[in-house]
């Protein structure tokens, strides 16, 4: 079922995230009331009715699309945090953040996505990250190479002796143990900076416009998509117990992506402490 889904469904998953953004959440770009935005667990971690009905869209239209699959979504996770369990079941999975910078979309500023990734057992099979106020999507297949607006893309290597550029958690969103540890980037040869949305960050490694990243949390909707991506440009990922990241476990924090192997092990290892 799964391989017939990759092999002729994979454009009705565009055309279902396109429509999600085009009709839940553009025409609340910049036009958001006082009232249609409220905070989760701080006065940094909000929610909006875009966010909301983004996800109640794209729940809809992905499990129609693909019949006994189940949706693992930042919302509907929040609303009752035992969804989660999906990605440790049988069925399909589809990982869905409907607004992947919020902060970003509640300032107006364009640099938000809608991240989807379809899982299955713990692998992630297919992505989409899309920045529709900046008229770009990303796609990936695993094995079939990552693209933007349908043009290939490669990750590349960092420049030999160039300081590396990593993009790390932001401090908003950290504890102070997480500050310390983070705080080993900070050494001659980083140039280290806090994270936006994460979904475009990872673009941006996959793109070979940053060499890495450094996160200290662990929900899926926010790196599924963006690993694959990362993967399937050339890019390499670990955490610090020196395992890949998977969204279907428990995994040892903080993890390291970069554009290659050797980025990505060099990221961790700072982590580490090594």
């Amino acid at each position: 079922m799964i391989d017939e889904f990759l092999a002729h469904g994979l454009s009705d998953v565009e055309e279902a995230v396109r429509k999600a953004a085009a009709v839940e959440i553009m025409p609340r770009f910049r036009q958001l009331a006082d009232h249609e935005v409220d905070q989760k667990s701080g006065p940094h971690d909000l929610v909006t009715v875009a966010d909301r009905q983004a996800e109640e869209h794209l729940t809809a239209s992905l499990t129609r699309l693909l019949p006994g699959s189940a949706v693992v979504g930042e919302e509907a996770v929040h609303a009752d945090p035992t969804v989660y369990g999906a990605l440790r079941a049988d069925a399909p999975v589809w990982i869905v953040d409907p607004v992947d910078g919020t902060r970003q979309f509640v300032n107006g500023d364009p640099a938000f996505c809608t991240l989807v990734a379809l899982a299955h057992r713990g692998e992630i099979l297919a992505s989409w990250t899309f920045a529709p106020a900046l008229e770009e999507l990303a796609t990936a297949v695993r094995g079939q190479g990552a693209y933007v607006n349908g043009e290939r893309i490669r990750s590349g290597s960092p420049e030999p002796g160039a300081d590396l550029r990593v993009a790390m958690a932001h401090p908003l969103y950290t504890s102070e143990a997480d500050k310390q540890t983070l705080s080993r980037l900070e050494v001659p040869g980083v140039a280290a900076r806090p994270c936006g949305s994460a979904g475009l960050e990872y673009l941006k490694v996959a793109r070979g416009e940053m060499d890495g990243l450094a996160f200290t949390w662990p929900s899926a909707w926010d790196h599924a998509a963006g690993l694959l991506l990362v993967a399937e440009a050339g890019g390499s990922q670990s955490t610090v117990a020196g395992v890949p990241f998977r969204v279907d476990r428990d995994n040892a924090l903080p993890f390291a992506v970069g554009r290659d192997e050797a980025t990505a092990v060099r990221i961790r290892d700072l982590l580490r402490g090594a």
